[in-house]
């Protein structure tokens, strides 16, 4: 499966951006999918995940109860709603899926190009 991810852009601290990443291929819907995030001089870590059917979503301590992950089926497109957005969010995101979903990069087949979120004090 090929990804595109976008929506990134600069925000102020407290506001709000909706990642989108689309997806292509008719296998969309049996993959898990995540998001992931790296920072200047960072690791990548991850940030949160939806399980292919969307019943299940994971997500890191960091974001929990900020960012919510969705998906929809007939658009192949995976969503990363971010609500009050901190500067230590700042990072270039990216979308990837998986057979099934989990926090380690290593477990994720494809990944988009990356997008990039700058959060200003």
């Amino acid at each position: 499966v090929q990804l595109q991810a976008s929506g990134g852009g600069l925000v102020q601290a407290g506001g709000s951006l909706r990642l989108s990443c689309e997806a292509s291929g008719r296998t969309f819907s049996s993959y898990a999918m995540g998001w992931f995030r790296q920072a200047p001089g960072k690791e990548r870590e991850f940030v949160t995940s939806i399980s292919a059917s969307g019943s299940s979503t994971y997500y890191a301590n960091s974001v929990k109860g900020r960012f919510t992950i969705s998906r929809e089926k007939a658009k192949n497109t995976v969503y990363l709603q971010m609500n009050n957005l901190k500067p230590e969010d700042t990072a270039v995101y990216y979308c990837a899926a998986a057979r099934a979903s989990g926090r380690g990069a290593y477990e994720y087949d494809s990944w988009g190009q990356g997008t990039l979120v700058t959060v200003s004090s």
